[in-house]
């Protein structure tokens, strides 16, 4: 994987306060957030283009409101805590099958609400949020459907319930769910953790 890549990785939702000195620049597909010492975090957030702060009183910070993939795969390297994405998850289904799912949930930022998202939850809103929001939406989908129904007939159904129980979790918190994409359901065997049988998506 290349530097710029990872680096896009890195900083998926929000990148770091790289806007010192007295002028942001905001590139396209981009928002930035300002934090005031005296007034907290700005209602009104910049939108691309450059402007004016105010040096070491406001603090700025980039968010990125394009449509971003959350990508749940075995490649995904859970040291950056803020990257969007997680490594496989584990659930039981309603007939007691034990499953790793993999899969892509397109996720966007709310642009009106990313100062609100910056001041209640913080920068760390993907592992205080997301990610965990996402694990337990698998599991608690999972276990309505037999292992069978959810590689094959079902899978549609399984696809958009999960999306209506991310919308209902993510919509009031400013994110938006625009797909959500089960690539590979592995059966689990035995206690040993060994994948049995994978069976990818048929789209």
């Amino acid at each position: 994987m290349s530097e710029d890549s990872l680096d896009k990785l890195m900083y998926s939702f929000v990148v770091d306060d790289v806007l010192k000195g007295l002028f942001i620049y905001v590139p396209p597909g981009y928002v930035a957030c300002v934090y005031d010492l005296g007034r907290g975090v700005l209602k009104k957030v910049m939108t691309p283009g450059l402007h004016l702060k105010i040096p070491f009183w406001q603090k700025a910070k980039l968010f990125n409101v394009q449509t971003l993939e959350y990508s749940i795969s075995r490649q995904f390297n859970m040291e950056h805590e803020r990257a969007l994405g997680d490594i496989p998850i584990a659930a039981v289904t309603q007939d007691g099958k034990r499953v790793s799912v993999e899969g892509t949930m397109l996720l966007r930022l709310d642009i009106h609400q990313v100062p609100s998202i910056w001041q209640t939850v913080g920068e760390d809103f993907v592992a205080k949020i997301v990610r965990p929001a996402i694990r337990s939406r698998i599991r608690m989908v999972f276990s309505r459907y037999d292992f069978q129904d959810i590689i094959g007939p079902k899978r549609d159904a399984v696809e958009t319930e999960l999306k209506n129980e991310l919308e209902r979790i993510f919509y009031p918190r400013g994110i938006y769910v625009e797909n959500v994409l089960l690539s590979e359901i592995s059966q689990i065997s035995g206690g040993n953790g060994n994948v049995a049988a994978s069976e990818p998506a048929h789209h």
